[in-house]
């Protein structure tokens, strides 16, 4: 195996833990727990992460990796009862935040850049809540250790656990602040000095105690400040609170580090190898596993069976394989369709031919169906912008996943990842109310709601994702639109016209750029991202009731069923699943109308015709609709009746894309989307339905 093979395997499988890992730490939150099978699943997998870094020699994530193993290897000995429930948030989003810095490194790996080498300010946050955590079952009180919320994290060295505490056994000081100065600013026991004045300006003389004392009158005190920090000790927690607004304000503070001494509980035995694992640097190469590092037995069964069961395989050899598939599928047309065949019976060849189109299909099936992958990867990743977006925002809203076990094309999965997540956050920044009485005097439930849905159909994946929020308001839509230069104040626009000016480059109603909106590429990029797919995009909304963006995206862009037309010499393949019917019609059927030209009555609708042999400005063709056949169509919202001369079949077609020169005639601005070579050698054009609709309808 070559190393690129390793490293891809490598990617391949830290992505997916990482994935898995994300997954539980989110459903562990809002139970705000770890269960036992939780905590043994993360374990394994930093283990896992740890010694494939180490053997890639990635140190950072190796480092890192190892002390999150360390911190559960104590909460698997102990049970999650010795993570406080005044702990437990900080520990969801200590893992959050770990699974953001794996992915960022991950990111700098697949494109060979070098990693960040300094994770001492990372490694100081998971040294401080493991501080916590033994802190709350050991007999003695832990070392000063940073919190992640602080000004500016500790460097490693300075959260060792060296600095004494002299004030240990005095109950009544328990809330403590340790200050570090700058580096070679001088005079620090002054410096320090200058805190206490400040301090003693709402603390009183009673509450207040500090260390070294004499730091007004001693110069010496400066040293010990410079090794050991400046140490505060507070009766009040309101004090302390005040205190590091003040040391915030000073100037040449490096660090803070603020710490509760609470009085020792009972004993509780830790079993030795879990202080030492706790208390051990993590190396920066690969070392070896705790002894309780391996799964149970039953555990071991069911990985061996996945193992067995499942493999990976790189995505480009699948591309190969439908490319074969493809050509199989084109010569067996050629060979049963073959002009020399022409007029002979042959009862065994037709036979065999019969046998082979079936075993064709059925080879096109499974290697279809080797690059159909559910969506639930996709729809999970929603669950993490959902919880942070709420945390912003300072809005409730849950998420509810449906369908998300659909499998779509693995291509077309990678490319909708991005058009959902900007829907999602839409409505959690647009539709969500941010006033909770707004909800509740609307007579709505306080939390909001999105739910994130797929249906497959059998041609197509639906999509949609809805919200009970405010809905769209109309009036601030168009004013906005007319502001933007892209609708006329003189024009009465309909509700669904107004709602189509949201996707409109640039176009958003936020009047500052906020971190997740304002700069009008959200909608923009869902539209043009959902028809580069060949799918369609529509919403729909009700003020006060909220919205409903609707995506459908077809199931696979390789190999397609498609109905072969023919107009003059030309031949066209129109999808099946836009044909709603054909049928035949007469002079007498057509309606002509000044502003949209000709329709036709069909089910109590009128929908105008498009002749495809004028709209291709075509040589040949019929002209009298009684020598063709009406096409009735339809694509999102879009429904019309397309007139071609004859309907030559249906026929299973390989989806080809034209060369990057045809591309330079922007084509597709004219309902094209690719081509097929038919049986007997010729092209097929293959047109997209709602495409061709709003080309020829302008």
């Amino acid at each position: 195996m070559s190393s690129n093979d390793i490293l891809d395997m490598y990617i391949y499988e830290t992505n997916t833990l990482l994935e898995q890992l994300e997954n539980i730490v989110l459903d562990a939150e809002k139970e705000n727990t770890f269960s036992e099978e939780n905590v043994n699943e993360i374990f394994r997998i930093m283990h896992t992460i740890k010694g494939s870094s180490a053997m890639m020699e990635f140190d950072p994530l190796a480092t890192v990796s190892h002390r999150i193993e360390d911190m559960f290897f104590i909460i698997r000995e102990n049970g999650m009862a010795v993570v406080s429930d005044a702990n437990r948030p900080a520990l969801f989003d200590l893992m959050l935040h770990s699974i953001d810095y794996f992915r960022v490194e991950m990111e700098k790996v697949e494109a060979e850049q070098p990693l960040n080498k300094d994770v001492d300010s990372f490694l100081a946050n998971i040294n401080s809540l493991i501080a916590k955590i033994k802190g709350e079952d050991s007999e003695e009180a832990p070392p000063p250790a940073p919190e992640p919320a602080a000004a500016e994290p500790v460097p490693a060295a300075e959260t060792s656990g060296a600095v004494p505490r002299s004030n240990e056994g005095n109950p009544d000081f328990r809330y403590e602040l340790r200050v570090f100065f700058d580096e070679g600013c001088g005079m620090e026991n002054l410096r320090a000095y200058m805190l206490v004045s400040a301090i003693q300006g709402f603390c009183a003389a009673s509450d207040f105690l500090f260390e070294p004392a004499g730091v007004e009158s001693d110069a010496s005190t400066a040293e010990q400040v410079i090794e050991n920090g400046f140490l505060m000790q507070f009766r009040n927690p309101e004090d302390r609170e005040k205190a590091i607004a003040e040391v915030r304000s000073a100037g040449s503070v490096r660090s803070y580090q603020p710490h509760d001494f609470e009085p020792a509980p009972p004993k509780v035995s830790i079993p030795a190898e879990a202080v030492a694992a706790a208390e051990t640097p993590a190396p920066a190469v690969k070392s070896a596993a705790p002894a309780k590092s391996a799964p149970a037995k039953g555990q071991q069964g069911s990985a061996q069976h996945q193992k067995e069961s499942l493999i990976s395989v790189n995505l480009s050899k699948l591309d190969e394989l439908s490319a074969i598939v493809g050509e199989i599928v084109i010569t067996e047309a050629m060979v049963t369709a073959s002009p020399d065949l022409k007029g002979l019976h042959l009862d065994a060849f037709s036979k065999s031919a019969r046998q082979l189109r079936k075993l064709t299909d059925e080879l096109q099936d499974v290697s279809m169906s080797l690059r159909m992958i559910p969506v639930s990867n996709t729809f999970q990743k929603m669950n993490r912008i959902v919880r942070d977006m709420c945390k912003k925002l300072n809005k409730q809203v849950k998420l509810t996943l449906i369908g998300e076990n659909t499998e779509v094309d693995k291509t077309i999965v990678d490319s909708i990842g991005d058009p959902i997540m900007h829907m999602v956050r839409n409505s959690m920044d647009h539709g969500i109310e941010e006033n909770v009485q707004d909800r509740i005097d609307a007579g709505k439930d306080p939390v909001g709601e999105i739910i994130l849905s797929a249906e497959d159909t059998g041609s197509e994946v639906i999509i949609q994702i809805k919200d009970d929020g405010a809905g769209v308001n109309d009036e601030a839509v168009l004013r906005k639109a007319i502001n933007n230069g892209i609708a006329s104040p003189d024009v009465e626009y309909s509700h669904k016209e107004i709602l189509n000016f949201l996707m409109a480059p640039g176009f958003s109603t936020n009047k500052e750029v906020t971190e997740f909106s304002g700069r009008g590429v959200g909608m923009d990029v869902v539209k043009s991202g959902v028809e580069s797919l060949g799918g369609s995009v529509t919403i729909t909304s009700e003020q006060g009731k909220g919205m409903i963006t609707t995506m459908r995206i077809p199931l696979t862009m390789a190999i397609m069923d498609g109905m072969e037309v023919s107009v003059g010499k030309s031949i066209f393949t129109i999808p099946i699943n836009n044909i709603r019917s054909s049928l035949k019609i007469t002079e007498n059927d057509i309606l002509h109308d000044s502003v949209n030209g000709e329709m036709i009555k069909i089910m109590d609708g009128y929908y105008p015709i498009i002749r495809a042999q004028e709209f291709y400005n075509l040589p040949e063709g019929a002209e009298r609709v009684e020598d063709g056949i009406l096409m009735w169509l339809e694509s999102g919202d879009c429904s019309y009746g397309l007139f071609v001369d004859e309907l030559l079949g249906e026929q299973q077609i390989v989806v080809k894309p034209f060369p990057t020169y045809v591309n330079n005639f922007d084509i597709k601005n004219y309902g094209i989307t690719g081509c097929s070579i038919l049986g007997d050698g010729n092209i097929s054009i293959i047109l997209d339905a709602g495409g061709l609709y709003t080309a020829a309808r302008g």
